[in-house]
């Protein structure tokens, strides 16, 4: 009971974080669980594709770097990070309640963390407290710093007049970069200084998450802001 306590409370942590950034036009928790839920869902195709995959195909490349790079950008990577974005994209991009700028990062890191939190079981309760205690304060948070990424810009896809093949290539696109990058030092990390390169990785996603969050609950004030005096103008006239 307290391995499953341990694997559930970092991607629920990150979800209750997410929710109160969500300062001016709360999403109602009915649609937050449903995308925690298509979040558990899209697990299936990941899985689906990855158990599909003949490690000895990896042989066709001319050495282990280049079989490992195909191996966590594409197979996991494009994967995981796929099976997410065609969730939030079917299911919650179409929804009313998608409302508002800031409604992207709330709902990809819903959909994020459903993902991270399943797997996130998978692996605590096969390997123990330890595991559970590294992947509560890196694994389960890079899932959720690619979800901001792709929650930022899938946000722009549903609000931009212009641009929105651009911005849904990079609401795919940048997760999969992190995701890969993050992945392929662990894979590769033979030696301490290999695996800082996951650190770095999960870092400056870290970084780009949080300025992210910032820059669309200003995004979100102004819309609200803006719809509300449009509303009011209307309704004098």
């Amino acid at each position: 009971m307290g391995l499953l306590a341990l694997a559930l409370a970092p991607g629920i942590a990150i979800c209750i974080f997410i929710y109160f950034k969500d300062k001016y036009n709360k999403e109602p928790i009915w649609m937050l669980l449903y995308a925690f839920a298509l979040g558990i869902l899209s697990v299936i195709p990941a899985l689906a594709i990855q158990l599909s995959y003949d490690p000895n195909n990896l042989s066709l490349f001319e050495n282990d770097i280049l079989a490992n790079v195909f191996f966590a950008f594409v197979i996991v990577g494009f994967s995981e990070e796929g099976s997410k974005f065609l969730m939030l994209r079917l299911f919650i991009y179409p929804r009313k309640h998608f409302d508002d700028p800031f409604d992207g990062i709330v709902y990809s890191v819903m959909v994020g963390m459903g993902f991270a939190t399943l797997e996130n079981v998978g692996y605590v309760m096969q390997h123990g407290l330890g595991t559970g205690i590294l992947r509560m304060f890196l694994s389960v948070p890079s899932h959720g710093t690619f979800a901001v990424l792709m929650g930022y810009f899938i946000g722009y896809t549903k609000f931009s007049v212009s641009g929105k093949w651009k911005y849904t290539l990079l609401a795919i696109l940048l997760p999969v970069l992190f995701h890969g990058a993050f992945d392929f030092f662990i894979f590769v990390g033979k030696d301490s200084y290999i695996v800082l390169g996951a650190l770095v990785s999960f870092i400056l996603s870290l970084y780009l998450s949080f300025r992210a969050i910032r820059k669309k609950q200003l995004l979100s004030k102004q819309y609200i802001e803006n719809k509300y005096n449009n509303t009011t103008t209307t309704s004098d006239q």
